[in-house]
């Protein structure tokens, strides 16, 4: 799923707003979880996930192309880790 399916599949569920509105609902709590990271701070959606950031170290890499050797600079990226419930739904015996 896209971003603008979500924004339609919950349009659709609330026929009350606009479909901009809830676009715009949309793009607002994704620009804060973003925000959030990017200041180092973890966002936790209870029943759903938590993200947070993780350090990946400099590093030696290889070209899988030519082999050479390459140097990786240290970087940060974001983390997901599924909540209890996710789990339990994603993995419930039918």
């Amino acid at each position: 799923m896209i971003k603008s399916e979500l924004v339609q599949r919950i349009a659709a569920q609330n026929p009350h707003l606009y479909q901009r509105d809830v676009e715009n609902i949309v793009n607002a709590i994704l620009n804060e979880v973003v925000a959030a990271l990017s200041r180092g701070e973890r966002v936790e959606l209870r029943g759903f996930g938590a993200f947070s950031v993780k350090n990946r170290p400099a590093r030696t890499g290889r070209n899988p192309r030519t082999g050479a050797h390459v140097a990786v600079n240290e970087k940060w990226v974001p983390f997901f880790k599924t909540g209890k419930e996710m789990r339990e739904r994603l993995n419930k015996d039918d």
